[in-house]
């Protein structure tokens, strides 16, 4: 059976080999001759439209990623698993400097939390966005609080992302590893959203809950 999909990944890694590889070989061969260093850790989500390495211009080495649906980080004490693994390892192990966490325009997951339906059939993945709910909670605050005082109420998918990354910011906090870093003042947290089709992307400093946009 001739895996279509398999032989294009095939096809890609020989581009690497050939094209990409040979120009930077003593640059791999020199990361791997040194301990890991990596200055951030970048929790995103998994969609395949979005490659932190290239939005940030990263080097081998730069930045340690985890990704999942939704760019979640359950609170300490809930769902121990991968996630709070990365986390721990790259902050204690890792000694990493900063945090982001970077969510995305058009967000399935987020459309998941706003429109259940189109999570049915996937248990798993309704059970992973309990996580978020207070986002959506929080989202409809805003336009409740908007709607009352005669203003425009905002896209709920926007407001849903961006309180996602902030409440995803806050359960980054719950975490011992983090919380010691944070009181020795040896790491900082960001969160970003990031638009995809615009390439752009604003970003949520420390405890500021505004977003405000990268420019040039």
């Amino acid at each position: 059976m001739n895996d279509e999909v398999l032989e294009h990944l095939k096809d890609g890694i020989r581009k690497f080999r050939s094209e990409i590889y040979p120009p930077q070989a003593e640059r791999f061969q020199r990361v791997m001759s040194e301990p890991q260093r990596p200055h951030a850790l970048i929790i995103t989500c998994a969609d395949s439209r979005l490659h932190p390495d290239l939005l940030t211009q990263a080097e081998p080495g730069d930045i340690f990623v985890t990704r999942n649906i939704g760019n979640m980080v359950p609170q300490y004490g809930e769902m121990l698993g991968g996630v709070s693994a990365v986390l721990e390892f790259a902050v204690t192990a890792m000694q990493v400097e900063h945090i982001a966490v970077c969510g995305h325009s058009e967000c399935g997951a987020m459309k998941a939390l706003v429109d259940p339906e189109t999570a049915e059939g996937m248990p798993t993945v309704k059970a992973w966005l309990t996580n978020a709910h207070a986002a959506l909670a929080e989202a409809k605050k805003i336009q409740q609080w908007r709607r009352e005082r005669g203003e425009a109420e905002g896209d709920l998918l926007n407001l849903v992302i961006e309180q996602n990354v902030l409440l995803q910011m806050r359960h980054v906090r719950t975490h011992p590893s983090v919380a010691m870093a944070l009181e020795s003042g040896r790491i900082t947290i960001s969160g970003w959203v990031y638009d995809i089709a615009a390439g752009t992307v604003a970003i949520c400093e420390d405890n500021d809950e505004q977003f405000h946009p990268v420019t040039l």
